[in-house]
């Protein structure tokens, strides 16, 4: 069971990194006033590669546990990117925003624990 949730965690991890690669992709759009320049197809390339690998292990994690027990840890994408955005693109959040998190992590460990 220990190893589904692992693979469970890894796929969340690359959900929140493939949205920070889908960000410097659109950041790279931007600056080139391109769609299709090297500098924003390769994140975007990397991070649709990291779409597909993801789920492959999401369905091989479903293949063991119930949806409904495992897909909670989802929400932790919505912890993870913010904070990758900070780190990436030196994004500010308000204090309010740590208290959703604390609510966000409080309710998964709800969820993962009935």
């Amino acid at each position: 069971m220990l190893i589904t949730y692992l693979m469970a965690a890894l796929c969340v991890l690359g959900i929140a990194a493939g949205q920070i690669l889908f960000k410097l992709s659109a950041t790279a759009m931007v600056e080139t006033d391109s769609l299709v320049s090297v500098k924003s197809l390769i994140p975007l390339s990397i991070a649709i590669a990291l779409y597909g690998v993801t789920s492959l292990g999401w369905v091989w994690t479903l293949q063991r546990i119930d949806l409904g027990r495992v897909y909670p840890l989802m929400a932790m994408a919505f912890v993870l990117v913010p904070l990758g955005s900070y780190v990436a693109f030196g994004e500010r959040f308000q204090a309010q925003y740590f208290i959703g998190v604390a609510l966000i992590i409080a309710g998964i460990v709800v969820t993962v624990r009935a």
